[in-house]
């Protein structure tokens, strides 16, 4: 048996192209600004790749570059002006930020409303409340659309993520047990990984560490989603072995091309989500 790799790129396309028929009758453009403070090659890339696709939907970009040193009073003063900005309907902060910024105190000084990366304690906690209405952090979001893609329909699938991140692993845990799953979150203390995660009908890895998951951890006929991204010298891996996935599993995502089109819709989304929001409440 072959797994059928998931086609995300094709997936994210027809997203994009939803949201630019639903913008292109607007009377004003969303607009969604991008804080990135200092110099990280990979945060410039990502920064460049959501300017381009927020062009592509008729989204307007506006990236505000700050030097490495910049204070967190400076970067506090730039986050209320936009805030306080009623053309700004999306604010997101680039992570990682420079070792004296601490995300934590940074992020929650976005306005709830306009935190499309989902990472505001309010919204976040909202989720937690199954409150429709919140923002999904976009990566969580987009792996539920594209586990979706291949099974409508998770009532009473056994799921395991690896990892427990707030950013990935818990919002996604909660989204689904929404969909009514058997979750299992699993980290670095868990005993018998392997096992346990040949449990899972959906198994969701992101952890960071190259090709982690090899075929004794994957049931056969599950659905795998890779959500790591490692640079090795022998070029970009997953956390998952993707040989293994693919003579094991029913359904694989790939790296690259995989989960990270699909953060970017998501993100795309959300600001058409926040920019409805602040004009038809």
């Amino acid at each position: 048996m072959t797994a059928q790799i998931i086609d995300c790129k094709k997936l994210a396309q027809s997203v994009k192209e939803e949201l630019k028929a639903k913008i292109a009758p607007l009377s004003a453009a969303p607009a969604l600004a991008v804080i990135i403070v200092g110099c990280d090659p990979a945060s410039e890339i990502y920064v460049r790749n959501k300017e381009k696709a927020c062009l592509a939907v008729g989204i307007i970009p506006q990236t505000h570059k700050l030097p490495a040193e910049t204070s967190k009073e400076e970067l506090a003063a730039l986050i209320e002006r936009l805030n306080n900005n009623p053309d700004i309907n999306g604010i997101l902060v680039q992570l990682p930020l420079p070792a004296h910024l601490n995300a934590a105190e940074i992020l929650p000084l976005i306005s709830p409303v306009k935190d499309v990366d989902g990472f505001h304690p309010l919204n976040a906690g909202a989720l937690l409340q199954k409150n429709a209405k919140t923002f999904i952090p976009c990566t969580p979001k987009g792996i539920i659309k594209l586990i979706k893609s291949t099974k409508p329909d998770l009532t009473g699938l056994n799921a395991v993520i690896i990892g427990r991140s707030q950013i990935v692993g818990l919002p996604v845990a909660n989204l689904l047990l929404n969909e009514n799953c058997t979750v299992t979150v699993a980290h670095s203390k868990t005993q018998n990984l392997p096992a346990l995660c040949r449990t899972a009908d959906i198994l969701v890895v992101a952890v960071g560490k190259p090709e982690l998951v090899t075929k004794e951890y994957i049931k056969p006929d599950s659905l795998v989603i890779d959500v790591g991204i490692n640079r090795t010298a022998n070029g970009l891996k997953g956390d998952v072995k993707f040989t293994d996935a693919l003579e094991t599993a029913a359904y694989i995502t790939p790296v690259p091309n995989g989960v990270g089109p699909m953060t970017i819709a998501m993100l795309l989304d959300n600001t058409f989500e926040a920019y409805l929001k602040q004009h038809r409440p």
